[in-house]
């Protein structure tokens, strides 16, 4: 049943927050809401959470509640002063703002756990989308691809144009590798492909990874686009560093606000029906300019999307407010049934 408001439980971790990090815009614009009835949030660095986040046993959370000064200090007090224990049983909505690592098992077991509470974006739901081999459900709006699980595979995709090999898990640009000919680069060293290849091959026996044809374009910039409920709210161009083919912020990349195209459009308007069904609300969609000068999908990004306030005062238009109305609405309709 639809409720008139919503206790609201964040999963976090402030460890690795910084003064950048959305979540402080959000909460203090969330716990002013109509739809609100209050909020409180539980991070993963307190020692007393470790049960919880580590050890997926209890039904108990040392939480926070969240006032109107919540805001981003280096020891992260606003989390861990005032605690008290909390049963995520009690609350309507669970909003994960947790960054990565998380394993897979952590996500099946909160679930289980939350079982019929509204949560954005779903466990379930990331689990099936942040794995990089879901963007072979979408073959028209990506570049050619290949699930590669062996080093034959590798090869046999790189003989027909040069390669990015992605890690099926990892993020920010680690683990990416760049194929052309019998040259592998990793981002700083150039090896022989063969013998690294080699090297990795147990990764791939066991992990797999997926092989992208590499766009000669990539110079032009990685562009994320920040979609809520099937909405574009905002979007990034990340340039590669000077003589890098890496366009990650985190790899040395540098970002700018940028529009969307009607190519992009085009592509949230494929990828978001599937997103939607599983379960997920809030993504981030990069896209790079292939060989023809036409924007494609390059990844699809579902734990802890951020940049919400800058977006807002890079544009300015309003971005946190209608995120935070769309996530009230996906509670109304996950109530609705």
């Amino acid at each position: 049943m639809i409720k008139a408001q919503y206790r609201v439980l964040v999963l976090t971790d402030h460890k690795g927050h910084s003064p950048e990090n959305s979540i402080y815009a959000l909460l203090r614009q969330m716990r002013t809401h109509s739809r609100c009835a209050g909020i409180d949030i539980a991070s993963r660095s307190w020692a007393g959470n470790d049960p919880f986040f580590n050890g997926q046993t209890g039904q108990e959370l040392q939480a926070a509640t969240v006032t109107d000064s919540f805001s981003y200090t280096i020891d992260g007090d606003h989390l861990v002063k005032n605690i008290k224990t909390v049963n995520p049983q009690d609350y309507d909505l669970v909003f994960l703002r947790l960054p990565r690592p998380i394993s897979d098992e952590f996500l099946t077991w909160l679930a289980d756990l939350l079982d019929g509470k509204a949560i954005v974006n779903h466990p379930n739901g990331i689990l099936q989308t942040s794995n990089k081999q879901f963007l072979l459900n979408f073959p028209e709006v990506s570049p050619s691809m290949c699930l590669c699980q062996s080093v034959a595979d590798v090869l046999d995709f790189a003989a027909k144009f040069p390669i990015v090999l992605k890690p099926l898990k990892e993020y920010g640009g680690r683990g990416l590798l760049k194929i052309d000919g019998n040259k592998l680069d990793d981002g700083t060293t150039i090896h022989d492909t063969a013998t690294y290849l080699k090297e990795i091959e147990g990764i791939l026996q066991t992990d797999g990874m997926l092989g992208m044809k590499f766009l000669k374009n990539v110079n032009q910039g990685d562009k994320r686009i920040i979609v809520v409920g099937g909405q574009i709210m905002a979007a990034s161009l990340r340039l590669p560093a000077q003589d890098s083919w890496l366009c990650n912020v985190a790899q040395g990349g540098t970002s700018v606000p940028t529009e969307v195209t009607p190519d992009e459009e085009a592509i949230i308007s494929t990828i978001n029906p599937k997103l939607q069904q599983a379960g997920i609300l809030i993504y981030g969609a990069d896209t790079l300019v292939d060989d023809d000068g036409k924007r494609v999908l390059s990844e699809v990004n579902t734990l802890s999307i951020g940049g919400f306030p800058q977006a807002e005062q890079q544009t300015g238009r309003p971005v946190i407010q209608p995120t935070i109305d769309k996530i009230f609405q996906y509670a109304d309709a996950h109530y609705a049934g």
